[in-house]
């Protein structure tokens, strides 16, 4: 582990920045400000070119004539641009695409929000078009206020339109505008013109009349009003000569004016309530939104970021094979057949169609009303006899079709390539995990399924009917689809002929122990630790999600490319991990419950981090599929088995029995049954796809598990001479030459692998050779001489 830890460590250290279209603050300031001065070069060379392109007319297009100098404010760059944006553009209304291009700037420089600078843009530029197809109208030809653009499309518009239609349709656009934009509606109008003439009254009876006159109608309108008031008054005159003063008498004459005329109320003017809008506090970025927007997300493809996918050519295509070519006469008689047969036990049918496939053709039957399911399904090899067919299948009923499916197998079957499979859309667009493309369906649509939705698929079927092409049919749809640095491979193959080829891409996509010298695991001893091993990694992969706070690997990988989990603390991005085993009745046979456990550990465990099983057997027995492996194994894939109880042990049901071989198989995912005919990929297609992906530069070595040491060492199990290494004599004579009992000196000098020196250590320490484990200290040699070891080994010998 520590090895491992140290050149990740490495790998990270080299790791570059990763290209992104966000832009970092320094980026959004160099780009706001290079955007603001262009705009105002354009508004600039723009209005001097209203003024002086007559001057400048001739000097048009040339450009390197440096001596060569115009009167545009911005000298050549300013006519040209002038020139193209204004005479040959959209005229005078080219000044807002100066305007919109310095606003854009200011958003950027300043960090605004963008989106009201889309809408500034889309209005703007509708305005923009608008504005000069308006002053084609005044234009006998291209103008400056028109431009060549807006005089083309108002004399476009006028052949289909007209005048007067091209006149509606502007006047149109501009209401759109007006309502839209601008909100301007016909309420609001209306009022503005109510409270301009309510305003201009207002103002007028505000303004003060000339002092003489207020002299002039104070004298002439005084006598009047004081001789009622006096003549009211004079009644009491004792009384008021008395009481009052001359004061409080001009007080109330003063008041009874202004009761008798009273001045008209105005209202008070409507205060405005202005609202200060809070400014919302700036939010604070944590380290890893900083990190993403400084270098990018984590990009795991980085070290091998030059990495080619193989191609299509390197898979053969198959002549003939393009599609399925119907054979009516062969459809009509297998009709005849069927309906004759099912006649012949008074059974009617109402309706048959057929769907024609690559190997096999489906005829769906609608019987009769009354006629009972089980009858037909009791007459599968009556049909089959009737059609002298290899092997039929009845499904009764098909679920969700209400029909009854009969299934018959061509005469002349065509083979599905993978090439086909792996340039179908459905594949090409696959947006899944780990996408398996297994073959074609009856209708011949490409059927393709996630193996991490599985999320463990189970294979098996009899020797030669398909399950080495479909195991390389799967592994080559992950190479097709997946980076290495995104899944990495375990594959067993007890057979050591079969899964070989594989070797070539050992630095890209396999994993192995440390200490191993190949990655593809032939010794069915060794498998136990690696399957040991596999569950190691699968504790450490769960401790790692509780540490980050996710469910699954999905969840955590996405939070370690945003930068959320530091590799300090020991995160590291997490590949999915297909462990393949291509014999599994051959394990069983030799490791026993050793291999089933930590199976059924990582079957029933590690589909939320990434490790999913792809098990295959020849011998579908139940005690090499017992139910605990049946249990955590929902997806199923069926070839060809000689009888119906192998199939109820695959499939928990028949119809494998009635598969006519060559990739024929049924698929099940604890639901319905699909048949397929599966993908066919040749040994020289592998071949050349591993040899293509192997020529690539690799990592350093292959992808490394966790070290696995046993709990209990070989003594008890090596006592028997029998069970010895055939190196043992050999071995035991090395050590006691060097005096010094070390795995590592056999591997030097017997060439041994890691596992084969540790064992021949502990069956020399059984032996009395060699003593206990001492830590990091080799062991001690308790035999000096080879005279004592020759004697040692003959009367164990003896003995015996």
């Amino acid at each position: 582990m520590a090895k491992r830890k140290t050149r990740t460590t490495k790998k990270r250290k080299k790791t570059s920045r990763k290209f992104s279209l966000a832009l970092s603050k320094q980026q959004q300031v160099i780009l706001g400000s290079f955007l603001f001065f262009f705009g105002l070069a354009l508004m600039v060379s723009f209005v001097s070119y209203l003024f002086n392109w007559q001057a400048d007319q001739s000097e048009v297009g040339i450009l390197e004539d440096r001596e060569l100098q115009t009167d545009n404010w911005l000298n050549k760059f300013g006519t040209n641009v002038g020139h193209l944006f204004v005479y040959r553009g959209f005229g005078l209304a080219s000044l807002i695409l100066g305007g919109l291009i310095t606003l854009s700037g200011i958003y950027l420089f300043f960090n605004s929000s963008k989106q009201s600078l889309w809408k500034y843009w889309f209005w703007g530029l509708l305005m923009m078009l608008w504005i000069s197809i308006f002053f084609g109208f005044f234009s006998s030809g291209s103008s400056l206020f028109s431009g060549v653009i807006g005089y083309e499309l108002n004399d476009l518009l006028q052949d289909y339109l007209g005048l007067i239609g091209t006149i509606f349709l502007m006047t149109f656009l501009m209401i759109v505008y007006l309502v839209i934009r601008l909100k301007v509606t016909p309420d609001l109008v209306i009022g503005l013109f109510k409270r301009t003439k309510d305003q201009i009254v207002e103002d007028f009876e505000s303004v003060p009349p000339p002092m003489e006159e207020v002299q002039h109608t104070t004298e002439t309108t005084s006598e009047p009003i004081e001789e009622p008031i006096v003549q009211d008054l004079n009644t009491q005159p004792e009384t008021v000569a008395d009481e009052e003063s001359e004061e409080e008498l001009l007080e109330k004459i003063t008041l009874k004016k202004v009761e008798s005329n009273p001045e008209p109320i105005v209202e008070e003017a409507e205060i405005s309530l202005e609202v200060e809008q809070a400014k919302e506090e700036e939010v604070v970025k944590d380290a890893s939104q900083k990190l993403v927007e400084d270098f990018g997300e984590f990009d795991p493809t980085l070290e091998l970021s030059k990495f080619r996918f193989p191609t299509l050519d390197l898979l053969k295509n198959y002549e003939g094979n393009a599609g399925i070519t119907i054979n009516q006469d062969e459809l009509e008689e297998n009709k005849n057949r069927i309906v004759n047969t099912l006649s012949n036990y008074k059974i009617g049918i109402a309706n048959i169609k057929a769907t024609v496939g690559p190997t096999v053709t489906l005829y769906e039957i609608v019987p009769e009303a009354g006629i009972r399911i089980s009858k037909i399904k009791n007459l599968e090899d009556d049909i089959a006899l009737s059609l002298s067919a290899l092997g039929i299948r009845i499904i009764a009923p098909i679920p969700g079709r209400g029909t009854i499916g009969i299934e018959v197998p061509n005469k002349n079957p065509r083979i599905v390539s993978m090439r086909s499979v792996i340039a179908s859309p459905k594949f090409q667009k696959a947006e899944m995990a780990l996408p398996l493309a297994l073959g074609k369906t009856i209708s011949n649509e490409t059927f393709v399924v996630d193996l991490a939705k599985m999320p463990h698929l189970l294979m098996a079927g009899a020797t030669g009917q398909g399950k080495s092409v479909g195991l390389n049919a799967i592994l080559t749809s992950l190479l097709y689809k997946k980076h290495p640095a995104e899944v990495k491979f375990v594959l067993v193959d007890p057979k050591k002929v079969e899964l070989t080829l594989f070797n070539k891409i050992e630095r890209h996509y396999l994993a192995k122990l440390p200490d191993t010298e190949e990655a593809i695991i032939t010794d069915t001893r060794k498998v136990i630790n690696t399957l040991n091993s596999m569950c190691m990694e699968m504790d450490a992969r769960y401790d790692l999600l509780k540490d980050a706070m996710c469910r699954n690997i999905k969840e955590y990988n996405q939070k370690f490319k945003a930068r959320k989990l530091n590799p300090n603390d020991g995160h590291r991005y997490l590949p999915y991990i297909v462990l393949v085993i291509d014999e599994f009745a051959d394990l069983i046979m030799t490791a026993g419950k050793e291999v089933e456990t930590p199976i059924a550990r990582l079957a029933q465990l590690a589909r939320a981090i990434g490790i999913h099983l792809i098990i295959a057997t020849q011998r579908p027995s139940v005690n090499v599929i017992t139910g605990i492996i049946k249990a955590n194994f929902p997806a199923r894939i069926a070839f060809r088995v000689t009888s119906k109880i192998d199939s109820r042990t695959i499939l928990d049901g028949p119809g494998a029995d009635q598969l006519i071989g060559r990739g024929d198989m049924l698929y099940t995912q604890g639901n319905e049954m699909i048949r397929l005919q599966c993908a066919f990929v040749d040994t020289p297609e592998v071949s050349d796809i591993t040899e293509f992906i192997g020529s690539q530069k690799a990592y350093p070595d292959a992808h490394l598990l966790p070290e696995y040491v046993g709990e209990e060492g070989g003594t008890n199990l090596d006592i028997s001479h029998e069970d010895r290494d055939a190196l043992f004599r050999e071995a035991a004579e090395v050590l006691v030459v060097a005096q010094q009992g070390s795995a590592s000196l056999l591997q030097r000098k017997l060439k041994l692998g890691y596992n084969r020196a540790g064992r021949l250590i502990d069956q020399l320490e059984a032996a009395g050779v060699v003593g206990p484990f001492e830590g990091s200290k080799a062991r001690q040699v308790l035999v000096p001489t080879l005279e004592a070891l020759n004697q040692l080994l003959d009367n164990e010998h003896a003995e015996d």
